[in-house]
């Protein structure tokens, strides 16, 4: 962390903000992409969650100006990251305030049936939403997808992982929260790489129920045929064959 103390208008203030991608939080990065115009002092309070209104007690403005060339780093880091195809080994959430090592299964199947349909319908649906915007013709060397969907996608993977607990859809989906603490240096390569190298096997299929809704109503289709065929009254000509 990159720290200073810069002095207010009664007396000073420690302010800290992330040196690389590993202390800075999904949750964090989802707040700067929220507001298309964020200005200094709302940027800096949401890097060092130090509060707004302490933060405008700063006696010269100008003082602010020693944070510019850390936030440019942060965001080269972040533009890098996306070309990134590395994914970390292990990520750690905190269980019941004790760290807790989750490793990061190299084929990122999504586990058990019911996460694995909640996070197919998200990436199906950010690939179409980019798609019908941009096309279709090398859509992955363009593809980013939402931070929301990223730490979704990233919740119902971890969910039964992390929690030991039955897959559960809403407390699953509430999980993000959890989810969001990760470092951006870890979520994105993870969240990323779902989307670009599961996309065919995530997008919505027909389900063995809509196999068996057409097969019945085929076979129904062929039994009214028969019935209608065989009761048919035969005509002067079908009767003397």
């Amino acid at each position: 962390m990159i720290k200073k103390t810069l002095k207010t208008l009664t007396g000073s203030l420690t302010v800290s903000i992330p040196e690389n991608l590993h202390e800075l939080s999904l949750k964090q990065l989802i707040a700067m992409q929220a507001s298309a115009n964020l200005n200094d002092l709302e940027a800096i309070h949401i890097l060092s969650g130090v509060a707004l209104n302490e933060l405008q007690q700063i006696k010269d403005y100008n003082h602010l100006h020693i944070f510019n060339e850390q936030v440019l780093a942060l965001a080269n880091q972040i533009r890098e990251l996306y070309a990134s195809t590395t994914i970390p080994d292990v990520v750690k959430f905190m269980v019941n305030n004790a760290p807790k090592k989750i490793k990061v299964i190299k084929n990122l199947s999504v586990e058990p049936a019911g996460a694995f349909m909640a996070a197919r319908e998200i990436i199906a649906e950010e690939i179409k939403k980019h798609i019908d915007q941009h096309g279709e013709s090398n859509w992955q060397q363009t593809f980013n997808p939402s931070l929301q969907a990223c730490s979704q996608i990233l919740a119902y993977y971890f969910y039964t992982r992390v929690t030991d607990l039955s897959y559960d859809e809403e407390p699953a989906s509430a999980f993000v929260a959890e989810v969001e603490k990760l470092p951006v240096a870890q979520a994105l390569p993870i969240a990323r790489y779902f989307f670009l190298n599961f996309h065919n096997s995530l997008k919505p299929k027909t389900g063995f129920w809509h196999r068996l809704y057409r097969f019945w109503n085929k076979r129904l289709a062929l039994k009214s045929l028969k019935n209608s065929s065989t009761s048919t009254p035969l005509t002067h000509s079908q009767a003397a064959i």
